[in-house]
């Protein structure tokens, strides 16, 4: 273990960042995930906690169980205070910053400005502090207490659904529950939360489904590896670094899995395959690894293309189904092989390299992407 690595603790206001998730996003049940990989290019998580009532969130506990998420139980229809999860999160926090000497960094997952206090504690303490929560549920005053704060829909794999689609799930999250999405957060702000009944999703599928070992889902991993280790500031990615930032991710991943015998093979083929750019390191055998962009390019002048056939039929290009015509011209197009955690992403990343103009329009309810002229 890397005596310079961080180690951290996570500690999840499950309920907020649930609520959140699924009124502001329409996200349900939460997706751990996409904390889990930000996490993983930051440091060693040494203890991840989550505190709720878990009999509001019965799909959310066995996804949070397969991600090694210890589930500290806070029953609220005892009669016991609203608030009772948010002091014993604050109090175990308190425990493990005073008695583990070796925690470099606490992760405090919550919008809720109540642990704006606590996080000013732990930051006296030299200790640093990172905040995850949602936006739009998230107080104004806890962003700036923090080290960092990471809004959960800017995280890669986030996909919040569009606006009317969330609208028509709050209105099926009613009528299947009985209460509305803001009975919910009354309920959190009462003394008691007996009236709130969490809606049950059925997703058709298992919410965590073990990834197909093939070589796009290889580039995958490494090209988002290396999106968010150089998002964190380092100048060079090692290749060394990039293999323990991997195992943080996945813990059994081995490159043999894929049909390689070494990690220098499997970033030498990934080179050829105009994946990566190897360099030379700081020492030999560690090449420094870099995004290559001509795969990127040709991404771009795809999406130039599709949008620019779509004008030429009469109708605006839109952001919703636009992936779909990419895919017509080029199946299997996927984001993710560039590094962008999302459509969206992608396109904005287009709008800045001034290839397309990218617009939201209120009328249309989406977003409107037309060709820049040159």
């Amino acid at each position: 273990m890397r005596q310079d690595e961080e180690r951290i603790a996570l500690l999840l206001d499950y309920e907020n960042l649930a609520i959140g998730a699924r009124d502001m996003l329409g996200i349900s049940p939460f997706d751990f995930a996409p904390i889990a990989d930000a996490l993983a290019d930051r440091g060693r998580v040494v203890v991840r906690r989550a505190y709720a009532d878990w009999s509001y969130f019965e799909e959310d506990r066995r996804v949070l169980t397969r991600h090694h998420v210890e589930l500290i139980e806070i029953p609220q229809r005892m009669g016991s205070r609203k608030n009772a999860a948010d002091i014993k999160l604050a109090v175990d926090a308190m425990e493990l910053a005073l008695e583990r000497d070796y925690l470099t960094t606490f992760v405090i997952g919550t919008g809720d400005s109540d642990f704006t206090p606590l996080v000013h504690k732990i930051r006296e303490l030299n200790r640093r502090v990172l905040g995850v929560g949602v936006k739009l549920s998230t107080s104004h005053l806890l962003p700036p207490a923090c080290d960092e704060f990471l809004f959960y829909e800017n995280l890669e794999g986030v996909e919040a659904l569009p606006r009317r689609q969330k609208d028509r799930r709050r209105r099926g999250f009613s009528s299947s529950s009985g209460t509305a999405a803001s009975s919910a957060r009354e309920g959190r702000t009462g003394d008691s939360r007996s009236a709130v009944v969490l809606p049950e999703v059925t997703t058709g599928s298992e919410t965590i489904a073990e990834e197909a070992k093939s070589l796009d889902s290889l580039k995958r991993l490494v090209t988002r590896t290396l999106v968010g280790m150089q998002g964190t500031g380092g100048e060079m990615v090692l290749a060394s670094n990039l293999k323990q930032t991997i195992l943080r991710k996945d813990s059994a991943f081995t490159e043999s899995d894929y049909g390689f015998r070494s990690m220098g093979e499997m970033l030498r083929y990934l080179e050829n395959e105009g994946a990566i750019v190897l360099s030379a390191g700081i020492a030999a055998g560690d090449p420094a690894v870099r995004l290559a962009e001509t795969g990127e390019k040709d991404a771009f002048a795809l999406l130039r293309r599709v949008v620019t056939e779509q004008e030429e039929s009469g109708n605006p290009a839109l952001l919703s189904g636009l992936k779909n015509n990419l895919r017509k011209h080029q199946p299997g197009f996927a984001e993710s092989e560039f590094g962008y955690g999302s459509f969206l992403q992608f396109c904005k990343a287009a709008r800045a390299r001034e290839i397309l103009e990218l617009d939201w329009s209120p009328d249309l309810d989406d977003y409107v992407l037309r060709v820049r002229n040159p």
